[in-house]
């Protein structure tokens, strides 16, 4: 399913003409980092908050600010494809950005230049392609197939962008030995564990046995002293023909402090921690957590959005794409209930407070007044309360 399967057509490097490759390009890590349970467990928080995100249409002029003034953006920004809401194709951005450093959706538009659709772009590799006028294009690898889009028609998120002029530095070189460490770690404890449920005791036969008086010995050392219907009270003799040495599991079995120190390097590799991760957070690690990772996030998203659907002419005009989500979200009831003060001082109106409790608004817009009390008034230069 989607664009890539629908369409029969690929934009050519003829048609185009893209006669120099400027040789930087990126590809996706085949280390399969979303397979694993860390990796899902650092990024799902940061990618549920990005995907709750309100995205919103605003133009803002000297005089007023309108939000949703236009019916497709909003259509847009709700429903960017027949495939997925807005929701959704947040949320998918938000994980190849984290999996990859680099996240990209394609924006289809009418004969009139407007925005009619977004695809995310799930790519094996993408090359950054120059023509003779100085235009930026980019070469998807799709699922065996070459496809060729305008840089100004790709959404494109990006993390880490150091020394690639166009691309994010692939996690891949920081991530992939740790992630061996992880994978020998789990799979040593699983051999181990398997080992110590069936070699518990040792024998050592002080002579030399025939093998087949060797598996009666010890067939018979298990049926005295290992059986649940033994006689034996937890208590096992030998004489001088053997000595029986009980395996330690704890020998074999790695415990969790030997894969503690590993497993914090990745929750800092994606600055989270097991607060987060585990939902048992405060409201002051939570502020925190929003400030370092998902608003620098929402930031970009509202600048790539805002530069990519609209032309600077309509820019110019005051239009741009935010992604609204407030940290008071997720901050305690004792919190919230305070922002009172805030609407009694015109700082916010009842509806914006409701929001943060999850409450509908008010109806007939009764909610969107701002109010002030009357101990808050404007003072004129002479010190009066103005009229």
């Amino acid at each position: 399913m989607g664009l890539f399967n629908r369409r029969n057509e690929t934009v050519t490097v003829s048609k185009y003409k893209l006669v120099t490759e400027q040789g930087e390009g990126f590809y996706t890590y085949n280390g399969n980092l979303y397979a694993s349970d860390i990796v899902r467990s650092c990024i799902r928080p940061k990618t549920q908050a990005i995907g709750k995100a309100e995205a919103k249409h605003i133009r803002k002029d000297a005089v007023n600010t309108q939000v949703n003034p236009e019916v497709y953006i909003r259509f847009l920004l709700e429903e960017p494809n027949p495939y997925m809401s807005g929701q959704m194709l947040q949320e998918k951005l938000a994980n190849q950005l984290a999996l990859n450093n680099n996240a990209f959706a394609l924006i289809e538009r009418d004969a009139n230049g407007l925005a009619t659709a977004i695809y995310p772009i799930n790519s094996t590799s993408v090359e950054a392609l120059e023509n003779d006028r100085g235009e930026i294009f980019l070469r998807f690898l799709v699922k065996g197939k070459y496809y060729t889009f305008r840089y100004a028609d790709v959404i494109h998120l990006r993390r880490d962008f150091n020394a690639n002029d166009i691309f994010g530095e692939s996690p891949a070189p920081a991530l992939t030995q740790l992630m061996e460490i992880v994978s020998t770690t789990d799979q040593g404890i699983v051999k181990a564990i398997k080992n110590s449920n069936i070699i518990k005791w040792i024998l050592k036969f002080n002579t030399v046995l025939r093998e087949e008086d060797l598996k009666r010995q010890t067939k018979e050392f298990v049926d005295s002293f290992l059986s649940i219907d033994s006689e034996a009270s937890g208590a096992a003799a030998t004489d001088a023909k053997f000595d029986a040495q009980q395996v330690d599991p704890k020998n074999y079995v790695p415990n969790s402090t030997q894969t503690k120190g590993t497993v914090d390097r990745i929750y800092g590799f994606f600055n989270t921690n097991e607060n987060i991760i585990q939902s048992s957070y405060n409201e002051d690690q939570w502020i925190s957590y929003y400030e370092a990772e998902i608003e620098p996030v929402l930031i970009q998203m509202s600048n790539e959005f805002t530069r990519k659907i609209f032309t600077r002419r309509e820019r110019g005009f005051g239009n741009r794409i935010i992604f609204e989500s407030s940290n008071l979200n997720f901050a305690s009831m004792q919190t919230k209930l305070s922002l009172v003060q805030f609407v009694d001082r015109g700082i916010m109106n009842p509806d914006e407070v409701r929001a943060i409790l999850n409450m509908a608004p008010i109806p007939d817009g009764l909610g969107q007044a701002y109010i002030r009390r009357l101990d808050t008034q404007e003072i004129d230069d002479r010190g009066g309360d103005k009229k």
